[in-house]
């Protein structure tokens, strides 16, 4: 990638996280849970099709072997603690952190927003201080090593809540339902079976 093509997609990718970051704020600030699930789930998909440009190139190089100082990490702790009381009983969920070593994580989607803004963050001071090649770098680095995983994992947790929402269905009925099931065909949800 020659440098103006690398301005080029810098300044697209800052886009893309500053849209994120502004609206995750403006969320947060409404307070409006009933319409926060579903504008979380639209800015989570946008900005992981950020990461997922930014994790088809090759690997950026930043130009200094040690992150310049861009100064303090934007205090988010109001951001977290307002989606927290909005998401409510929504807020808690479990994902696997890595399909190939399947081990259950429970976190929260306030938490994980929260993390992932950090990480943007943390980029978007290097752009605006001009080192787009370190923006490039941190927002790629983090991305295949913190913030993607994240997103993908919110993604599927708000997907989730707002497909139960659509079909009308509710999740201790399901996991009653799926009790029954597992005791009707006589198999034990704790038990591994291996070949």
């Amino acid at each position: 990638m020659t440098g103006t093509d690398e301005k080029v997609f810098g300044e697209q990718i800052a886009d893309s996280v500053e849209s994120f970051l502004l609206a995750l704020r403006a969320i947060a600030r409404e307070g409006n849970g009933a319409q926060a699930v579903s504008l979380l789930l639209l800015e989570i998909s946008q900005v992981l099709l950020a990461g997922a440009r930014l994790g088809a190139q090759n690997d950026f190089t930043p130009r200094e072997e040690f992150q310049p100082d861009v100064g303090p990490e934007a205090d988010i702790d109001e951001l977290r603690l307002r989606l927290a009381d909005m998401l409510g009983g929504v807020d808690a969920y479990t994902f696997v952190f890595d399909p190939y070593v399947p081990e259950v994580v429970e976190s929260r989607l306030s938490d994980d927003m929260a993390s992932i803004a950090i990480d943007l963050e943390n980029g978007l001071r290097h752009f605006r201080a001009g080192n787009v090649a370190e923006a490039l770098w941190w927002w790629q680095f983090s991305y295949v090593n913190s913030w993607g995983n994240l997103a993908g994992a919110a993604l599927n947790a708000l997907l989730t809540v707002v497909a139960h929402d659509r079909f009308n269905t509710d999740f201790d009925a399901d996991a009653e339902a799926l009790a029954v099931a597992d005791e009707i065909l006589g198999s034990d949800p704790t038990e591994v079976t291996t070949r």
